[in-house]
């Protein structure tokens, strides 16, 4: 078989690639390994916030009483329930990625795929020569070898969603984005939910200063171990989880230690180019080329940003980058930004604090548990950290603790995407009363630090051209 184009891998880098490749050709197969839900649908992003809004609906039920409201005890979380309306949603969100099967027709190809050099590919024992491959295999969860002993007792982000019910005493281990998210919410749904961690982090965080405001939010809802490797051992009927010096008994555990490209058995040693340790070769972002070939590495599988709007532009570059006669240095990539759906919510925007370490910065800072709005909502908590040069006042980037932290990432981002100023942020209107005010108050913090700060937070007026006016 003879044709243009390859996709391995139909989630949300391989889709995103498709939507280029067809602007160039007809001529092209995107052949996948198991469901064709994606990821992200299927698993990923929209069962777990499924799953969180159910679990923060319930916990609301805590604040009844200061606002007057009574009979809050009489509330009970129905687990089969709430599960059930999670693969309802999740069986909604992943209709149209498995229709593409049925839309592609003998373009589309269920089977694992292997590289047999640059321009060839062999899928179900049938051999394929293509002028370009994009390879977007994503990743799956990883699961200690010593772990399998425990069998059905190990849950994954692939397996949580399946269960009809889920036992009283849950473990998870990895409190990265996805370990804080779940835990919190099976703890809000009223499990009872320890969470253990090798290093002594949460979500990612990467400013220590944020990260000793979380913590003890987060440990409010969630027993936490953290700072040494879990150890299981059978007990029972339970799991004994071990780590930095406590224990707990646990009737299922949680793996969320990370996921693992699906690069195994590809056939990526056949390209003739250097790969680390791993067995991965070396990636620019810019256009996700492997070497000088026409072969691309896109999505989770490459391991730079594993997320799904990352992914989305992994295939939207992929696929330009693939196209006949498409040439130059690549695309440049958005600011980056993540998002921890906990409560409060995590944020990241732009550099980190620790890739500002060497850099002329300064901070600014609002605490969040003095913020007006959120205190009559009750959910006053966390702080936000803004960063800038220190004599520009350029906004470098930030990371947030706080509620609807989402919001104020897409602000920032956006900020930072422009390279506004902060002087260029204060002169932008907010309302009141409203959480954005406390972004005004770090960034009007922030401006006591940074020189072309202005000395107002309103804009000077321009001149309008006529003398009389001016």
């Amino acid at each position: 078989m003879n044709v243009d184009t390859v996709i391995v891998g139909a989630g949300s880098a391989g889709l995103s690639a498709l939507r280029e490749v067809r602007q160039y050709t007809d001529d092209f197969l995107v052949v996948n390994d198991g469901h064709w839900g994606t990821t992200c649908a299927a698993e990923g992003c929209m069962p777990s916030k499924a799953l969180i809004e159910a679990a923060n609906a319930f916990h609301r039920r805590s604040t009844f009483e200061e606002f007057g409201i009574r009979g809050a005890e009489g509330l009970r979380a129905d687990i089969p329930a709430v599960l059930a309306r999670v693969r309802k949603m999740r069986d909604e969100f992943v209709k149209g990625p498995e229709a593409v099967p049925e839309q592609l027709g003998d373009r589309a190809l269920s089977g694992r795929a292997k590289l047999l050099g640059p321009g060839r590919i062999e899928v179900n024992g049938t051999e394929i020569e293509a002028r370009a491959i994009i390879l977007a295999p994503g990743s799956s969860p990883v699961v200690p070898g010593p772990w399998h002993k425990f069998g059905d007792r190990i849950l994954t982000t692939d397996s949580l969603f399946e269960q009809q019910d889920l036992p009283r005493r849950i473990a998870v281990i990895g409190m990265g984005a996805i370990g804080v998210e779940i835990a919190q919410a099976l703890a809000r749904l009223g499990l009872d939910v320890a969470g253990f961690d090798a290093v002594d982090g949460l979500a990612g965080i990467d400013d220590k200063k944020v990260l000793d405001v979380f913590r003890p939010l987060i440990a409010e809802d969630v027993d936490l171990y953290l700072g040494s490797e879990a150890d299981l051992t059978g007990t029972g009927d339970a799991i004994r989880v071990s780590g930095a010096g406590g224990a707990f008994d646990a009737d299922a555990v949680l793996a969320a230690i990370g996921r693992r490209p699906n690069i195994e058995g590809l056939g990526l040693d056949t390209l003739d180019v250097p790969l680390d340790d791993k067995g991965m070769p070396e990636i620019d972002p810019c256009t996700l080329r492997i070497g000088d070939h026409q072969v691309f590495l896109a999505g989770d599988a490459n391991g730079i940003r594993a997320l799904l709007h990352e992914a989305a532009d992994d295939g939207h570059i992929a696929g330009r980058m693939a196209a006949p006669g498409a040439s130059g240095t690549g695309f440049s990539r958005r600011t980056p930004l993540s998002i921890v759906f906990s409560t409060p919510q995590i944020a990241q925007v732009g550099a980190t604090r620790s890739n500002l370490k060497d850099s002329d910065f300064e901070t600014g800072s609002f605490d969040f548990s003095k913020q007006s709005r959120a205190r009559m909502a009750q959910t006053s908590g966390g702080v936000i950290h803004i960063y800038a040069t220190r004599d520009t006042g350029r906004l470098l980037g930030a990371e947030i603790c706080a509620p609807a932290a989402e919001h104020l990432a897409h602000l920032l981002a956006l900020a930072v995407e422009q390279r506004l100023r902060v002087a260029d942020m204060l002169a932008m209107p907010f309302y009141h009363p409203v959480l954005e005010e406390g972004l005004r108050s770090a960034l009007r913090d922030l401006a006591k630090a940074v020189s072309e700060a202005g000395g107002s937070d309103l804009s000077d007026c321009e001149a309008i051209g006529y003398d009389a006016l001016d």
